[in-house]
């Protein structure tokens, strides 16, 4: 887990991670409203979003 940046040591965070988050927020917000209006269920949205979170937390610890 060398290459894995904990936020608290981090701090203040620059303007690019703050940029890149909140482009990576709307994008997901977005992705889910977009789903939503396509009528996909929510619990399909939401196992998809934990499947993505568990892949990456995979990467990040292996």
């Amino acid at each position: 887990m060398g290459n894995v940046t904990r936020l608290r040591h981090a701090l203040p965070l620059s303007q690019d991670i703050n940029k890149a988050l909140t482009e990576l927020d709307s994008s997901i917000a977005k992705a889910i409203h977009a789903a939503k209006a396509a009528g996909l269920p929510q619990g399909l949205i939401v196992a998809e979003l934990q499947g993505h979170a568990h892949a990456q937390t995979s990467i990040m610890v292996g």
